[in-house]
């Protein structure tokens, strides 16, 4: 009997001191869904990498792709909340993929815990070299004039085409939206002149537009772009108010507990406020967002708001999942 009792009271020893040790005491997991490459991949490896040192432990980067993200996030709020398992994702799987899926069997808001935005990329209107616009209003009043324009996207509710969907509702035109696998075969084709225009990042397009190969009319935000400072903003250019970001963020499970939580967002602030990070982000044309929207209720409040302007439009273009 003594010596059950003193297995016992060891096993609880155990026990205790096992729950009783500091956050993170074993790897992190940060599921990324999208393939490893592609810009999301890309922003997540630079953050987890700096997040690791920060928590002291390691940071591992799982690519979890097909059906448009949605696997991953799933996997996601099936994760025990225990800090351990997390996922860096952007508008498009958060957002977009509120108003494409429908019927998921989660609420993008209400069943994940926000930790807190990442980094952010507007997006920039292009058409090819030989339409005859020389600015954003010529361009505007030109497409009015046209019976068809075609817009390329890198797949159906791809950003470029949420971009697209959005602009013709503001200008009241109809794009031909022709679906590629990718931006970067779209953009081809824009180059090749064989469509008309199209929405893309600037990680993608700086090539170009630099090159004279495209003509660049605006950036989707209200600032000017440190990579082309001659880019006017939509605003400036004669639509305000039509930005579109392309942005990324972390979450957890809900019910991750509020410690946890903290202690990861401070991790991201300080990965954030790291020169390297902020020189790795300007070289994928990827902005710092402002310090509010860094913060756990700052992101909630930013990630609420691009649902209920984005959910309703792509809902009442009837986009499905490719």
């Amino acid at each position: 009997m003594k010596a059950l009792l003193a297995a016992v009271a060891c096993a609880v020893g155990l026990a205790s001191g096992a729950l009783a040790q500091p956050y993170p005491a074993r790897p992190i997991v940060v599921i990324v869904p999208a393939s490893a490459g592609g810009p999301t991949d890309t922003i997540a490896r630079i953050v987890a990498e700096r997040m690791g040192a920060a928590l002291g432990g390691n940071v591992v980067i799982e690519n979890v792709g097909g059906a448009s993200g949605t696997i991953a996030t799933g996997r996601l709020v099936r994760s025990p909340p225990d800090g351990y398992t997390l996922c860096i994702g952007g508008w498009n799987h958060f957002v977009v993929n509120a108003g494409t899926y429908p019927n998921l069997p989660y609420d993008f808001v209400k069943d994940f815990e926000p930790i807190a935005q990442l980094a952010s990329g507007p997006q920039i209107l292009m058409s090819r070299k030989s339409v005859p616009a020389a600015n954003l209003r010529e361009l505007v009043d030109w497409l009015k004039a046209q019976p068809m324009v075609t817009m390329a996207t890198g797949g159906v509710g791809a950003p470029g085409h949420v971009s697209g969907i959005s602009l013709q509702q503001k200008i009241g035109v109809n794009f031909q939206f022709i679906p590629y696998r990718g931006s970067a075969p779209a953009l081809q084709d824009v180059v090749a002149e064989h469509i008309d225009t199209i929405f893309e990042q600037t990680s993608t397009a700086l090539t170009q537009i630099r090159g004279g190969t495209v003509k660049a009319y605006a950036v989707t935000a209200n600032t000017r772009l440190a990579l082309l400072p001659d880019l006017p903003t939509v605003d400036e250019a004669g639509l305000p108010g039509f930005h579109v970001s392309v942005w990324q963020g972390m979450w957890a499970p809900k019910g991750t507990p509020k410690e946890v939580i903290a202690k990861l967002n401070a991790a991201v602030v300080q990965a954030l406020a790291d020169p390297r990070v902020k020189a790795r982000f300007a070289e994928i044309a990827q902005e710092v967002p402002p310090a509010g929207q860094q913060t756990v209720e700052g992101f909630a409040a930013y990630h609420k708001a691009e649902m209920e302007k984005w959910v309703p439009i792509i809902r009442a273009a009837n986009i499905t999942p490719p």
